[in-house]
């Protein structure tokens, strides 16, 4: 079991995407560590079970529905928090995710091929995808920001995607939007600096989560050849846990460990990223 954070005790985190299957690790490790959490979600019952879930647990949890592409939702969620436990001390932007009006159905342009071409694809589809993991985070970070910056250590945690770096077929508005929250993190971090508000971000590797299920295991739950070529390509052979998250998370969000680390983006991958394929 990862040990306790004494100092992170009483903090409160931010959650948007909270009830996901990596946010809601992430928020029952935070409040395990004693840290009061509020799960933000476009759904608020999806949020309400992972609250329950804390709170059941011995932990303090608010759920509150949010989308994060609407500033007053996030202002009256901000309000609510704020009556309810006083101050924000981190903020992680959890929300973001693909749809398949952005993905395209071959990986390499070949006119014969089935599924959506790149020329099919619709600029709504792209531009929602692009929103919400991009603009939904640059608006969180504006409404939360203030209240972050009254606080003595506070952090902000983005989302980010192996996608980032080097983007994966068939997905280019998420891809897109994944290298753009890298950039923002450095721009944040670099303008906030001086304040005392760190901002960092990780770049899970490959996990198995609702979003990608179908792309990673077909009907009866076998790899699907997409799956093959990720597992070759991450030389620990295997899919991330949630938990392997947990650390990083902590890392970045307790300053006893990380006073000196901002506007980086921490991988998660099993060494995806390094590996050349020879």
């Amino acid at each position: 079991m990862i040990p306790l954070h004494e100092n992170l005790k009483g903090r409160v985190a931010v959650i948007t995407g909270g009830s996901g299957v990596l946010c809601s690790a992430m928020a029952s490790e935070l409040a395990r560590q004693g840290v009061k959490v509020a799960i933000l979600n476009r759904t608020a019952e999806n949020g309400q079970s992972v609250a329950d879930g804390i709170n059941s647990a011995g932990g303090t949890a608010l759920a509150l529905q949010a989308n994060v592409l609407d500033r007053t939702d996030l202002e009256k969620a901000k309000e609510a928090i704020l009556n309810e436990f006083g101050k924000i001390d981190i903020l992680i932007n959890g929300a973001g995710g693909n749809h398949a009006d952005a993905i395209t159905g071959p990986e390499l342009h070949d006119e014969l091929a089935e599924g959506k071409s790149f020329f099919e694809l619709e600029e709504s589809g792209f531009s929602n995808v692009f929103s919400l993991n991009f603009t939904g985070t640059f608006l969180t970070c504006q409404v939360f920001g203030k209240e972050l910056l009254k606080s003595e250590a506070p952090a902000i945690v983005n989302l980010s995607s192996m996608s980032s770096y080097a983007p994966l077929t068939k997905i280019p508005a998420y891809s897109a939007a994944k290298a753009s929250i890298n950039n923002f993190t450095m721009w944040m971090a670099v303008h906030f600096a001086e304040t005392g508000l760190r901002v960092n971000a990780i770049a899970p590797g490959f996990f198995k989560t609702t979003q990608n299920k179908d792309l990673l295991v077909d009907q009866e739950g076998n790899l699907t050849a997409r799956s093959q070529k990720i597992l070759a390509a991450t030389p620990m052979k295997k899919f991330g846990q949630p938990e392997d998250l947990l650390g990083a998370l902590l890392f970045l969000v307790d300053e006893s460990y990380s006073s000196f680390v901002t506007g980086t983006t921490l991988a998660v991958d099993g060494g995806f990223m390094a590996y050349s394929g020879v």
